[in-house]
């Protein structure tokens, strides 16, 4: 039985895959934004849950302050995330789609580096598609898409961004004990959109949606399948999924100095939480 921690897991896949993992005798432990969601869904499975929206860098600092209280974690799912329509910022003054979409979860993850060390963890990152459809003009020098921001293009840089964190976290942390993965599963038909474009909302929110989407269940599978999974023989480390097949990345970053660049920036952005 492992311990997995999965975020954004208050609805869609998060939630599917909670109960898939519940299902197969899992430890699974809620974090969602919504309190509401999150108390049903873990009383539903007799499960622990925690409150955090990433939107507050301080409430991730918090969640990561409770979940320490576990002896172990087989598992961190980041896999909290959202589309956004018009370009804002947070109270912490970065781009609402980069921090709920990375930077929560790289603070997370780093705030939490020494119990998943110590208990060789699996770190899960959802990508998305969007990374290869949106995301080839991603500039490492500008994370808070201050030029000439488009609602796809922030999205799609977020995403890849999600795979060259799993990259650099890997390369780091890999041999201290850490595996981590990346997947994209799929368009999935969640509320995750409700505050993107028009043109996103209707795909998702439509009657049509059933031509677009696939359901949470089946796409949850993705998500289930790498937590539940064992590194070196059901995926290879540093790499990212589509089903059971790993993803070519359009972006080319081969000596992993994007990746790097990434990774310091985001440092110094979280460092006062450290």
């Amino acid at each position: 039985m492992k311990t997995i921690v999965i975020t954004g897991a208050s609805d869609g896949i998060g939630a599917a895959s909670a109960r898939q993992l519940k299902a197969l005798g899992h430890r699974v432990i809620i974090v969602g934004r919504s309190p509401q969601k999150t108390e049903r869904l873990a009383k539903e499975l007799d499960a622990p849950f925690h409150i955090a929206d990433y939107t507050r860098l301080s409430e991730v600092v918090r969640l990561a302050e409770e979940l320490r209280q576990y002896p172990k974690i087989d598992v961190l799912a980041n896999n909290a995330g959202g589309a956004q329509n018009k370009r804002s910022l947070t109270e912490d003054g970065f781009e609402r789609t980069f921090q709920i979409n990375l930077l929560g979860g790289f603070l997370l993850t780093n705030l939490l580096l020494e119990k998943l060390c110590e208990s060789r963890a699996t770190v899960i990152q959802t990508s998305s598609i969007a990374a290869n459809l949106f995301g080839s003009g991603f500039d490492v020098d500008d994370l808070q898409s201050e030029r000439n921001y488009k609602a796809f293009d922030a999205y799609g840089a977020a995403k890849l961004e999600d795979i060259l964190f799993t990259r650099e976290l890997q390369r780091r942390y890999g041999e201290k004990g850490i595996c981590a993965v990346a997947f994209e599963p799929g368009v999935v038909r969640t509320n995750f959109a409700s505050e993107s474009t028009p043109l996103v909302k209707f795909m998702y929110h439509s009657p049509l949606k059933y031509l677009f989407t696939i359901s949470p269940n089946k796409s949850a599978k993705r998500l289930t399948s790498l937590a539940a999974g064992t590194p070196g023989i059901d995926f290879l480390p540093g790499e990212v999924y589509s089903s059971k097949k790993r993803m070519k990345l359009k972006f080319r970053d081969p000596d992993g100095k994007i990746a790097k660049a990434l990774w310091d920036s985001c440092l110094k952005m979280v460092e006062k939480y450290l």
